[in-house]
């Protein structure tokens, strides 16, 4: 299983917009602990990791969900990435990462100072995991907004996929 440390939500620019960033990964299994307990844990479904900024609206929010609901990345019965999250009957674990919008622009050390302050950032999260609990039909595991993390997963395939709000590929 793979460790990443997570600790809350920020940032980036994107040719000067700013953007919510999703990281979506296929999972066999996947857990979040805060303090040696365990926060969230799902077996096979989605983890998925979000980065938030201030010009997030819930329009991002919702266009974010339906597209992580209705993504077709789950084998069919001809081993084809044919099926969505609802029809193999996942679970989702949504975790906040800022790591995400990191810029590496300058130096080597990765700057954070567009990111969304807590005040912003924590309403925007529960309300993706409300959007998401609302789109799957079922609740979703979650982190803890702000907290120091340890998450592990088992990706299955492996399957990445990255998502931004304001590139709606």
């Amino acid at each position: 299983m793979a460790n990443v440390y997570l600790h809350y939500d920020k940032v980036r620019i994107k040719n000067g917009l700013r953007i919510m960033r999703i990281v979506i990964q296929r999972v066999r299994e996947a857990s979040v602990k805060v303090e040696d307990k365990i926060a969230g844990a799902i077996g096979w479904g989605l983890l998925v990791l979000v980065g938030i900024e201030d010009a997030d609206t819930l329009e991002d929010i919702q266009w974010l969900s339906n597209k992580i609901i209705g993504l077709r990345i789950f084998n069919d019965a001809d081993g084809v990435m044919n099926l969505g999250i609802k029809e193999m009957g996942g679970d989702i674990l949504l975790v906040s990462q800022f790591t995400l919008h990191a810029s590496t622009k300058k130096g080597n050390r990765p700057s954070y100072s567009k990111a969304s302050k807590p005040d912003f950032a924590i309403p925007m999260y529960e309300k993706m995991i409300h959007q998401l609990q609302t789109d799957l039909g079922k609740p979703i595991q979650t982190g803890i907004f702000g907290a120091d993390m340890q998450v592990q997963f088992l990706n299955d395939g492996p399957v990445t996929i990255i998502i931004d709000s304001k590139n709606k590929e």
